[in-house]
């Protein structure tokens, strides 16, 4: 049965890499509307660094979180988020999801599952759905409706020449690349402006790069071109749409623990309603559908 959070809800942490230290765990540390209630990482010394830095506690047993927490965030690689997160959904408690939700179809819809046998609420982070001005740019747009056609560049560098991002250590990324990793930002805009994709076409560029042509049910077509192979003096993150009204260009934002902040807000609040948030499980799955068709597509060639 789920959780029905209280007046201060509990939400611990599942991850303790450099995207649950630099996000999760400061907008959790940092909210005054929730009580971050633990972490729990598959290395018991970094969760005990990380909650102590959190003003939080470490938990070694995964379940004695789920015990004290009305809900949980996921930072954690996808194939390794997935059955936790149905684990978590079937001890009641709520799920804000990291994108993508799985890297195969058979575990998205594990988790999808899960959180509706449970009743829980979910939402997938999917930064541009909460930063601002994105989130707000996105709404508009799907709003104003006559686009024909997207276009958009997310060309990461996070393996380019000289590169020191922490993330690149990440042995999903470097094994799934930028098809998985930046691909659902793209169709976070995309599937609510254009509406759902209808048909793929993908084909392999140099190193990680993907090429995407998408169909969408509105009668609308879209360019991707995903990549964290890109020098860094190519690197570009852009989206343009077409369409009756002109040109519009989603706009640059900055930082993720304002998002992270904004997504924990709309999974208190799909809690408290009983309604579901527009970027949830069921919308994280439908991504995993479409990305591992693109992959399929273009390792057909």
């Amino acid at each position: 049965m789920a959780k029905h959070p209280g007046a201060k809800p509990r939400i611990g942490l599942l991850g303790t890499g450099p995207w649950a230290a630099r996000t999760h765990a400061p907008a959790l540390a940092g909210h005054p509307g929730v009580e971050f209630s633990g972490v729990w990482g598959r290395r018991p010394e970094a969760a005990a660094e990380l909650a102590a830095a959190s003003g939080t506690r470490a938990y070694e047993d995964v379940d004695a979180l789920f015990a004290a927490s009305d809900a949980v965030a996921l930072a954690l690689p996808p194939d390794v988020q997935a059955p936790l997160a149905a684990r978590a959904a079937a001890a009641g408690c709520h799920v804000l999801l990291d994108k993508p939700v799985a890297t195969t179809v058979a575990l998205a819809r594990e988790v999808t599952g899960a959180v509706e046998a449970a009743g829980v609420a979910s939402v997938v982070f999917c930064t541009l759905r909460f930063a601002e001005p994105t989130a707000r740019w996105i709404d508009e747009q799907a709003a104003a409706g006559g686009w024909f056609l997207g276009e958009a560049h997310w060309l990461g560098s996070l393996y380019g020449p000289g590169s020191v991002s922490a993330y690149a250590a990440s042995p999903w990324r470097r094994e799934k690349g930028g098809l998985w990793d930046v691909g659902p930002h793209v169709l976070s805009v995309y599937l609510p402006v254009l509406g759902d994709v209808t048909g793929v076409t993908a084909a392999p560029g140099p190193d990680d790069t993907h090429h995407l042509v998408l169909r969408h049910g509105s009668g609308a077509s879209s360019t991707a071109t995903l990549t964290l192979s890109a020098p860094p003096e190519a690197a570009e993150t852009a989206l343009t749409l077409h369409g009756s009204r002109g040109r519009a260009d989603m706009p640059r934002w900055e930082g993720a623990v304002g998002a992270f902040a904004a997504a924990v807000d709309a999974l208190v609040t799909a809690a408290r309603t009983g309604t579901p948030h527009p970027c949830d499980a069921r919308f994280g799955l439908r991504v995993t559908e479409i990305l591992a068709e693109a992959e399929h597509r273009a390792a057909r060639g």
